[in-house]
């Protein structure tokens, strides 16, 4: 069971006895050293500087989540063709997973999507390998919708899928 409260942008989180105070906050050119480390820790691609120093254009569906000013999971969007939101990446640290961070954090891009009817659909790419990410994603409506042979250049499998969320039958 997992029992949440909101206090402005403050979320207490609980589960199984433990809790974890959680502050959510957005991408600044003073926090992408820290965006950076973050995804260092959690992806096994590497992100170039060009991919850090665009982040605040896309501020508005970014969102960085905090327990005791540490920064423990973050989700990195961006919008593609005027009408796609296209996930970047949305990770928390291994210690932090199962207390629904991601949830929220998903659930903020999905929410701001809706609220654009501009915006048709949202994807990202996930190794095949990667059963937990995809099961996370299939729970909220996202479909597998094509494999792309050898997208990753230093990880293997090299192979991912384009996981897929149409919003213009959902909004």
């Amino acid at each position: 069971v997992v029992e949440r409260k909101m206090n402005g942008d403050k979320e207490s989180t609980k589960s199984a006895g433990s809790k974890v105070q959680i502050e959510f906050g957005e991408v600044t050119d003073k926090n992408l050293g820290q965006v950076k480390k973050l995804n260092q820790v959690i992806f096994p691609v590497r992100y170039g500087d060009k991919f850090y120093k665009d982040l605040p254009q896309h501020a508005e569906f970014t969102k960085l989540a905090y327990h005791t000013d540490i920064l423990v999971g973050a989700v990195c969007c961006r919008i593609e063709d005027k009408n796609k939101l296209y996930i970047m990446t949305l990770g928390v640290l291994a210690p932090y997973r199962r207390f629904g961070l991601g949830k929220q954090l998903l659930t903020h891009v999905l929410d701001l999507a809706k609220d654009r009817p501009n915006i048709t659909s949202i994807y990202l790419h996930v190794q095949i390998s990667n059963d937990d990410a995809i099961n996370f994603y299939k729970k909220f409506g996202f479909e597998v919708k094509e494999t792309i042979e050898n997208y990753y250049k230093r990880i293997e499998p090299p192979h991912c899928y384009v996981l897929e969320k149409n919003l213009s039958a959902s909004q």
